[in-house]
């Protein structure tokens, strides 16, 4: 039995975001406790059984480098470990995994419920309790009152969730699973902008009634590349998925009942993910494409479902059937739970800080897809930095801030509190400026220190990064004092121009086709520490003048950046702003002139008119 408590931080829910936010303000040493619906739901893998991708693979990567939880359990649960893009440049491969859906659960949960200064309890919240515009606590389902000094929501598609089958209407957050109702309607009180989002799945499958025999195959990497930098060897089976194909038949079936699907009757109004859409999506805006591809994703070893990734649907269960069984190698197939859309409530993030508290309520901070992102590596980067924030303040420390140039979880939340979202946020590759430098491979070198100066990172990780970070130091300053000519280099087959000037082992390395191997070769005298280290050296040199231009960009970037806009601007006295954009900066209130920037609709002169502003209250200030 709860009886009527005290936490500094408080998360609720128990989802990817809930449980990286627990344990990142329990890594910091305040009193933390989760509460969710059920314990034995911790770390359930709603959807697709798998973490990573491109980009999203270098969020996990960024979570494990502060000593996050995602990469760890990704790792220990991987069934068929990837990494995409292998052969293009290192900035844009990203790591994945398939998942055992058990498994990851299991892992994650026993990390939780281990956790030093964190209590989790399954007793849902159902009302906040505010005093003026502050959070303080909150009253859960079993009528306990408990007291916080911080409170993270992090309700995943739970708030007012409503799943969609056909014309069929569930309230739930997940299936069979109750949503979390009447905290929105609190928020909507303190004129929170709320909207509504949609996502989807597909039916589960049963592999035993799936005809494998001539569909294509997808294996998994001979040598796994791993989320955590902490994680040494593989410990499961590998598996391979099968891929199979829609058709022209498939095609036809969708279009006859498109009106059923509730995408398509006008029974769903909020906006799904552009980048995941429905099979009925793709068929009405694809209608050229004559196929789409279906991957057969096993959720466990010892777990009989199949995921299609690529058939995600709301349409009716026997047209879901139809559908199935007119492709090949699903012809006998039996759907052991239909697909669904799921509808839920969602805040605008230009609501929040970049530390994600809230800037109508003190106190309360926000994150995972009531921020209006998709997917679990969104979710669980923004849990984290929440995490550390709410912890940070209770201590009175400095907010923990990523910038665009620091790392992806800062492109993303600089993204989310500065433009907002027209459709469920994914993170690419592509929204990073400075990817080169934010590569997947170079995360703990990037961030671990960050973490180690306020204390998130435990002993073990630390000396790991330390003993990383001086081999490194180590190998380019012994490279650095190594030097050959032209006619030597030229008798270990790497040829250079015949100038007579020597180049050093660096220099040599950054030539075209040439590895550690070639330069240990040339100077045996190179210790060789781990295959990452090589790695590292290796681009390092290959990319040498992008990464110094690159460094350029970011040292210009972070100038506007760092020019603070002072907290009390009045925006109305702005002469030469329109009510559009005055509207916009009031929304929004941008920390830095960077940020400014970068609001949507805020143009080159409007910018000026504010920069102007900013420099006389700082020449005044100073006077």
């Amino acid at each position: 039995m709860i009886k009527d408590v005290f936490y500094d931080v408080v998360v609720i829910g128990g989802g990817h975001a809930g449980c990286e936010a627990a344990a990142a303000s329990a890594r910091l040493g305040v009193n933390t406790a989760l509460f969710t619906h059920k314990i034995e739901t911790i770390g359930e893998m709603s959807c697709n059984p798998a973490i990573g991708g491109l980009g999203k693979g270098h969020l996990v990567r960024e979570i494990d480098a502060l000593d996050g939880l995602m990469g760890e359990v990704a790792d220990k649960s991987g069934i068929q470990f990837k990494l995409l893009n292998r052969s293009r440049g290192p900035a844009v491969r990203g790591p994945r995994t398939q998942s055992d859906r058990s498994l990851y659960k299991k892992y994650m949960q026993e990390k939780l419920l281990n956790y030093c200064n964190l209590n989790v309890f399954s007793d849902p919240v159902i009302k906040f309790i505010f005093e003026k515009n502050s959070v303080n606590g909150f009253v859960t389902q079993s009528g306990k009152k408990i007291s916080c000094s911080k409170l993270i929501l992090t309700t995943g598609t739970f708030l007012n969730g409503l799943i969609h089958i056909g014309e069929e209407k569930t309230p739930a957050g997940r299936f069979n699973e109750k949503p979390t109702t009447g905290l929105s309607e609190q928020l909507e009180k303190f004129n929170f902008t709320i909207g509504r989002l949609k996502t989807g799945t597909p039916p589960r499958l049963d592999s035993r009634t799936i005809n494998y025999e001539n569909l294509e195959v997808q294996h998994a990497d001979t040598e796994p590349y791993f989320f955590s930098f902490l994680t040494i060897k593989n410990i499961n089976k590998q598996v391979s998925c099968k891929m199979t194909y829609t058709n022209e038949k498939v095609h036809k079936i969708i279009s006859k009942n498109i009106k059923l699907s509730a995408m398509y009757s006008g029974s769903i109004k909020g906006i799904g993910p552009r980048y995941c859409p429905s099979i009925e999506d793709k068929v009405f805006k694809f209608s050229n494409k004559q196929r789409h591809q279906i991957f057969l994703e096993p959720e466990g070893l010892k777990d009989n479902t199949i995921y299609p990734n690529g058939i995600s649907t709301s349409l009716p269960a026997e047209i879901q059937y139809e559908i199935c069984r007119n492709i090949n190698g699903l012809e006998h197939v039996k759907i052991l739970r239909p697909g669904y859309a799921i509808e839920y409530d969602y805040v605008d993030p230009r609501e929040l800080f970049l530390t994600l508290e809230t800037k109508k309520i003190k106190n309360l901070y926000l994150a995972g897809q009531i921020n209006g992102t998709t997917g679990y590596e969104e979710a669980a980067a923004q849990g984290l930095i929440a995490g550390i924030n709410a912890a940070q303040s209770v201590k009175r420390s400095e907010p923990f801030i990523l910038d665009r140039s620091d790392a992806y979880i800062g492109v993303m939340i600089d993204d989310l509190v500065t433009k907002g979202v027209a459709e469920p946020y994914r993170m690419f590759t592509s929204r990073a400026e400075y990817r080169l430098s934010l590569r997947a491979d170079n995360a703990d070198l990037r961030l671990t220190q960050k973490g180690i100066n306020i204390g998130l990172v435990t002993n073990n990780r630390f000396e790991i990064y330390k003993k990383k970070f001086d081999d490194l130091d180590k190998l380019n300053k012994l490279m650095d004092n190594l030097d050959i000519s032209p006619t030597k280099v030229a008798k270990f087959g790497v040829n250079i121009a015949k100038d007579g000037v020597k180049r050093s082992a660096e220099q040599i390395l950054s030539q075209k086709d040439v590895k550690m191997a070639k330069i240990r070769e040339i100077w045996p005298n190179i210790p060789f520490k781990s295959k990452e280290i090589d790695e590292q050296l290796e681009i390092k040199a290959h990319y040498c003048g992008y990464l110094t231009k690159q460094s350029a960009d970011i040292l210009a970037f972070k100038k506007d950046e760092n020019l603070k806009i002072p907290e009390g601007v009045n925006y109305d006295i702005l002469s030469g702003l329109s009510n559009e954009v005055k509207s916009k900066f009031k929304k929004i209130r941008p920390k830095t002139m960077g940020q400014a920037l970068r609001i949507d609709g805020i143009t080159p002169a409007a910018a000026y008119i504010l920069l102007s502003h900013v420099k006389r209250k700082s020449i005044k200030s100073i006077a």
